[in-house]
């Protein structure tokens, strides 16, 4: 698998989004991730589908909005209609999660299901068949530049394990810490999807910064 780039927009200069997403795309991102936090379900507040209505027109390459909100279920449409191609929500967060996922879906949009330190991989069981994507936190959701949690790659093997037992295609992408000392652990143990914010968006030439950490995964999961 050809391990893909995600920057966080979280990590962006918000005075200027829209050339900062125009950045990342021409610095070679292969998607951008919207980090939408209601101050609920975790302590930050974020981004909004207008403001994400406003970059969409200006870049190409798809989006990803993560629902970090409590009753996500009524924010669906709204973030699909605005052209986020990815919606990842928390099941912890969800009253019908099989309701939910079948409704993104019908929305247009790829599911992703997102996995906090502390959420169980049991989650996942009897889902697996509606999922286009695993998300699993490598940090507590809430706030950017924290430091990467190792404790998590058992985590991302057994989730890795469980999609090959299934037979279904699906990604798995890590967000949280992801830099050039951690990305080679979360892909070695099975990871394809790599989100990075601060380390990409502190770089003084990203796209060599997305370069090297490509190529890191992509040497990570050959070996």
């Amino acid at each position: 698998m050809r391990p893909l780039i995600v920057p966080s927009v979280l990590s962006a200069d918000f005075s200027r989004l829209g050339e900062e997403c125009v950045e990342l795309e021409q610095a070679g991102a292969d998607r951008l991730q919207w980090d939408v936090m209601d101050g609920h379900y975790v302590p930050n507040l974020t981004f909004g589908p207008d403001v994400i209505a406003s970059c969409r027109g200006l870049v190409s390459c798809e989006f990803e909005a993560q629902l970090m909100c409590d009753r996500p279920e009524e924010l669906l449409p709204r973030y699909a209609e605005v052209g986020c191609e990815w919606i990842i929500v928390h099941p912890e967060t969800l009253r019908q999660p099989h309701r939910t996922y079948q409704r993104i879906r019908e929305l247009g949009a790829k599911v992703g299901v997102g996995l906090s330190p502390a959420t169980p991989v049991s989650v996942l069981e009897h889902v697996l068949d509606l999922v286009d994507m695993v998300l699993i936190m490598t940090v507590s959701p809430g706030f950017g530049g924290q430091k990467y949690l190792s404790s998590m790659e058992p985590k991302i093997a057994r989730v890795r394990w469980m999609i090959d037992d299934s037979g279904h295609a699906i990604d798995i992408e890590v967000d949280g810490g992801i830099g050039p000392t951690t990305i080679g652990g979360a892909a070695t143990v099975g990871a394809n999807v790599f989100v990075s914010g601060s380390s990409i968006a502190a770089a003084e030439d990203r796209a060599a910064a997305i370069k090297e950490l490509r190529r890191l995964a992509a040497d990570a999961i050959a070996d």
